[in-house]
């Protein structure tokens, strides 16, 4: 296991010990969120309720015996985990290399408590690009051409998200996040990004060898 991959153990050890029986509990996407799943699992926590935000989480989660159940049961969640492709000092995220930022950004939204679990590369001093994208097929060229053209988005040769959006990448600049994620927001075409604000973050646990670094934002 390479140092990046125990480190993401370590992590994800740490979120699972977060979770109370009882709880409602969002299940991110991702070789972080697979540590996660392993480690829930092995707690054998006898009356969580879990809702996925992929595919590949779900069938996993069964796998281990997690209980995972349709998110349409449920109007909030209690806690929610996932990892994330970069974090600033501030709290603010880059997600959805794997293309579930979506359902990622749905989860954290409905989630009292939204944690995220990353190894030390995954902290940085300022968010760059790409950001990822999640549009709609209908009107896709317009879009793209509303978003800058091929010259700042790129289609990504990848199956479509779980709710059969487009996934692309935006390689824009990104001196300004927050001003850049409302930009994105407004366009016409594009379902979500993949820029998390630090308002939705509570706490950020960065593994640094076998220490975790506690960022409590809120």
């Amino acid at each position: 296991m390479s140092d990046a991959e125990r480190e993401k153990r370590v992590a994800a050890r740490a979120a699972a010990g977060l979770v109370e029986d009882g709880m409602t509990v969002g299940l991110g996407t991702g070789s972080t969120v697979a540590h996660l799943l392993d480690a829930l699992a092995e707690r054998g926590l006898g009356s969580i309720r879990c809702v996925a935000t992929s595919v590949a989480t779900e069938l996993r989660a069964r796998e281990l015996g997690l209980p995972v159940e349709p998110f349409d049961r449920l109007d909030r969640l209690d806690i929610a985990i996932d990892g994330t492709d970069q974090v600033d000092p501030a709290g603010r995220l880059v997600k959805g290399g794997g293309g579930a930022h979506t359902r990622e950004k749905i989860a954290a939204r409905a989630a009292d408590r939204f944690v995220v679990i990353a190894d030390a590369s995954k902290a940085v001093d300022a968010l760059t690009a790409p950001v990822p994208l999640e549009l709609l097929a209908y009107g896709l060229r317009a879009t793209v051409r509303a978003l800058g053209g091929l010259d700042v988005v790129t289609l990504r040769d990848a199956p479509r998200s779980p709710d059969d959006g487009v996934i692309a990448d935006w390689h824009g600049e990104l001196d300004d996040p927050d001003a850049v994620a409302a930009r994105l927001s407004a366009t016409p075409g594009v379902v979500d990004h993949g820029l998390f604000p630090a308002e939705l973050v509570a706490d950020v646990l960065i593994a640094r060898g076998d220490e975790v670094e506690h960022r409590s934002l809120r």
